[in-house]
């Protein structure tokens, strides 16, 4: 088993309601030769003050928590520096991710994202086929990562950590054709 030699910078996105220009909370962690060397959490004030109860359940954020916060347009600069050089960027469920990041960037009248996505969920079928299912919290247990579940930090650290064991075994899944 050999570390993945690469850069990549794993996301997550937690929303306020369904449409994917609702990101409250986002988070990224950046890898360089299979180790964490940074990361970056914020919370963002949404569009729209209305949260859906089910967001709501899932990740216990309210509208009072972000209410003074910076709005995405704001925050994301902060993020940009993260993303210099990556290989690719990983996320659990990457089309959801992909798609708020993308739906908060038009929204903001901010350029698209051009890296290329590594689906964590993808990766994990691959290497652990055997799990339960293969969520987020189900394959950090396998893997003893510790997990505060639908903190957007906590997930995409557990996102990245996902990806640096599991290209430790299927580093071919990190070429460019399999993204």
């Amino acid at each position: 088993m050999s570390e993945y030699k690469g850069t990549f910078a794993a996301i997550d996105f937690e929303t306020a309601d369904a449409k994917r220009d609702s990101a409250c909370a986002v988070a990224v962690v950046r890898v360089e030769d299979g180790e964490i060397v940074d990361s970056l959490y914020r919370l963002v004030q949404p569009p729209r003050s209305k949260f859906s109860p089910f967001c709501v359940r899932v990740h216990n954020i309210h509208w009072k928590d972000v209410e003074n916060e910076p709005v995405f347009s704001e925050i994301w600069p902060e993020f940009t520096p993260l993303f210099r050089g990556v290989d690719f960027v990983a996320a659990h469920n990457a089309s959801f991710d992909r798609s708020v990041l993308s739906a908060c960037l038009a929204a903001a009248g901010m350029p698209a994202v051009t890296e290329r996505f590594l689906c964590t969920v993808k990766l994990a079928r691959q290497v652990w086929p055997n799990l339960e299912n293969h969520k987020l919290n189900t394959v950090s247990g396998h893997l003893g990562i510790s997990l505060n579940h639908h903190h957007a930090g906590s997930d995409a650290e557990a996102c990245a950590r996902i990806a640096i064991e599991g290209l430790k075994l299927q580093p071919q899944f990190a070429a460019p054709n399999m993204l």
